[in-house]
């Protein structure tokens, strides 16, 4: 006897109404709520009426977008215009966390297509989606894909552009706090950086593993403080990073810039509101969107013969936290 909704909601402890909410999409069901319902979907293999007349139809009207973090002023752009753009064309956008079961959120029976943004467990999706024939792009991927539609950001001249900032107001003893090496941001930021110092004859006065978190840049400034031994400058892999550091210094009696300057990267939100307000790479957010949703219709729409390649250019936004060296 095959599974109903009531025995889904049964298995999962949960209400019919929870179990309806989240074969709807609705976007007020908790996350942990709507990933237990679907992992007992998976286990009583149950397959919900309206997926099916969803799938009859060849279409939802639903993209699927997963993404590694929801606190992410970057990523909340991205989306933001991701979501409007596709509301303009009729469609609607589902987010999932990346998690092992996520693949379960983008059944072909439920999402059109599928956006990966800067995933964690990127090949394992990209298996379960090409397995699963569903069409998806990736932004900000972390693997050579040549046979998939893809958006990047130009991470290694976008370090080009910080260590030259830098460099240009005078700068020499110049530290970087790394990303991790999971990322390929991370991994191109750290490669432009170190080109910029060979280019101008110069060693780096650090390069320091980083998580992407204020932490990194507290833990950091912290050892340098601890032995004594300050650089002239700090370019942290993100912004989060470069307010750590800032913060670790102004607690320690050192000033920025005066002391030390500090540039970030991705332009988030706090980077304008911080004080001293953060000089950093801006990573063209909207412009990521449109891509992205561009790319997306014209795939489904048989539009795309073969997959796009994007690469974006970053800006360097110049504020208050870089000055030239004491002295100069």
């Amino acid at each position: 006897m095959k599974a109903s909704i009531y025995d889904v909601a049964k298995r999962a402890g949960l209400s019919v109404v929870t179990v309806s909410r989240v074969l709807n999409n609705e976007s007020t069901v908790r996350e942990k709520n709507r990933l237990k319902v679907l992992e007992v979907m998976r286990e009583l293999d149950y397959h919900p009426k309206a997926a099916a007349r969803s799938l009859a139809k060849g279409k939802t009207n639903l993209i699927g977008m997963m993404l590694s973090t929801l606190d992410d002023s970057f990523f909340d752009a991205v989306i933001k215009e991701i979501s409007d753009r596709l509301a303009a064309k009729g469609y609607y956008l589902t987010l999932s966390v990346d998690s092992d079961l996520s693949p379960m959120l983008f059944q072909e029976d439920r999402v059109d297509g599928v956006i990966l943004l800067s995933p964690i467990n990127e090949i394992a999706h990209m298996r379960e989606l090409d397995k699963r024939k569903i069409p998806y792009i990736l932004i900000d991927h972390q693997h050579p894909a040549p046979s998939v539609s893809s958006i990047v950001v130009d991470n290694y001249a976008g370090s080009v552009m910080a260590a030259n900032h830098l460099l240009a107001l005078g700068h020499k003893d110049i530290a970087h706090i790394t990303g991790p090496p999971l990322f390929l941001s991370s991994r191109e930021r750290e490669r432009g950086f170190r080109h910029a110092m060979r280019e101008a004859g110069l060693a780096p006065f650090a390069v320091v593993p980083g998580e992407f978190q204020i932490a990194s840049g507290l833990e950091a400034a912290d050892r340098w403080l601890a032995a004594g031994r300050l650089p002239t400058a700090v370019f942290a892999a993100d912004d989060y990073t470069a307010i750590g550091v800032i913060t670790a210094l102004q607690a320690a009696g050192v000033r920025v810039p005066r002391d030390v300057s500090v540039i970030g990267f991705d332009d988030q939100v706090i980077a304008s509101q911080y004080r001293p307000a953060l000089t950093t790479i801006r990573q063209p957010a909207e412009h990521i969107g449109r891509q992205a949703v561009d790319i997306m219709l014209a795939t489904l729409q048989g539009e795309l013969p073969t997959p796009a390649k994007v690469e974006l250019k970053p800006e360097l936004v110049v504020r208050a936290s870089t000055a030239k060296p004491r002295g100069e």
